[in-house]
């Protein structure tokens, strides 16, 4: 049998305490505990501290990831904001504000680079305002058919994305996509709602969570024709986020139910489930929505009527310290 020098190249380092950052697949024997110990590779996921939004808001829209991230729009509560800030994974800095109307409520789609806003709401109406982001300004295009607020978004670019769900007068199931210039009306929701999470590209979508009267848990999976009821989440609830590449994988996180959650789960096609909390409750957050569930972000929101300016990563692959055995 191979020697761990023999595959590894080294001896088994002997310290006193166990290493600050440790790299997969070291090992090393502490000699103050006795125990030999090394690193895995844990896809379990967990979420850290980034830096704080510059301006705290809620009901505020995002896109990008959580190395490359872009939220815009929302209140502070007292008045609404157009303000729009980028993301490098330390820290957030101000671009240019929104063209349109000062508004909250939004549905979004995009990364960073090459984002979409639609939708919204001024304080008195509900809007069907788009903008495109370029990676250094908002330009106005097209409007949705119709006016909303509270709906959620999918899509991976400016000029690829889907529009589901909202509040008019009341929560609907109305679904559009937009190719680049203009918006198309296409199969509506099974289930009406607002406060919904959505995830995913044009052709490939979730729709998670949200409100008809009261939270619920129900799941919409997009095909690019029509939606399917598929699995419930673990814990219902409206106002959350949510992020993932397509219809087979997510991660939905915070809201309300009506208290304030902290609850994550992801998706793998078929079921939600639960993993870790995130650090601080929250909902009517900003959070990424067509970009891979392993990178998500959530920034700002509201928690216990305190309005928050304090943003979470995810991250669905870390280093874990382990105590080995032999035999």
């Amino acid at each position: 049998m191979a020697t761990y020098k023999e595959i590894s190249g080294t001896n088994v380092e002997v310290v006193s305490s166990d290493p600050t950052n440790p790299v997969t697949g070291q090992v090393w024997y502490n000699s103050t505990t006795g125990l030999l110990k090394g690193t895995s590779l844990s896809t379990v996921g967990s979420w850290s501290t980034g830096g704080d939004l510059n301006t705290a808001r809620r009901i505020l829209a995002g896109a990008g990831t959580s190395t490359a991230g872009l939220v815009f729009s929302g209140d502070n509560p007292s008045s609404f904001t157009a303000a729009t800030e980028s993301y490098d994974g330390t820290s957030w800095t101000e671009v240019n504000d929104m063209v349109g109307t000062v508004k909250r409520s939004k549905g979004s789609a995009g990364v960073q680079t090459s984002a979409l806003s639609f939708g919204g709401y001024d304080g008195g109406s509900n809007l069907s305002e788009t903008e495109s982001w370029d990676g250094t300004s908002w330009t106005a295009v097209n409007n949705l058919n119709t006016a909303r607020r509270n709906l959620s978004g999918a899509g991976v670019d400016n000029t690829s994305a889907l529009a589901f769900g909202g509040y008019i007068t009341a929560p609907t199931g109305f679904t559009e996509e937009w190719n680049g210039t203009s918006w198309t009306e296409v199969a509506d929701l099974n289930s009406v709602r607002s406060g919904a999470a959505g995830l995913g590209t044009k052709t490939s979508a979730l729709n998670v969570g949200g409100q008809p009267a009261g939270t619920i848990a129900l799941t919409e999976s997009w095909n690019g024709t029509s939606w399917t009821e598929v699995g419930d989440l673990n814990t219902a609830r409206s106002r959350l986020g949510a992020s993932g590449t397509d219809n087979t994988i997510g991660i939905a996180f915070g809201g309300i139910t009506p208290t304030n959650v902290a609850n994550t789960e992801t998706w793998n096609g078929a079921s939600w489930t639960e993993v870790s909390d995130m650090n601080n409750g929250r909902d009517e957050l900003g959070s990424s929505t067509g970009v891979g569930s392993t990178t998500a972000l959530a920034a700002g929101g509201q928690t216990g009527g305190s309005i928050l300016a304090d943003t979470e990563e995810w991250s669905s692959s870390s280093n874990v310290v382990q105590t080995l055995t032999t035999s």
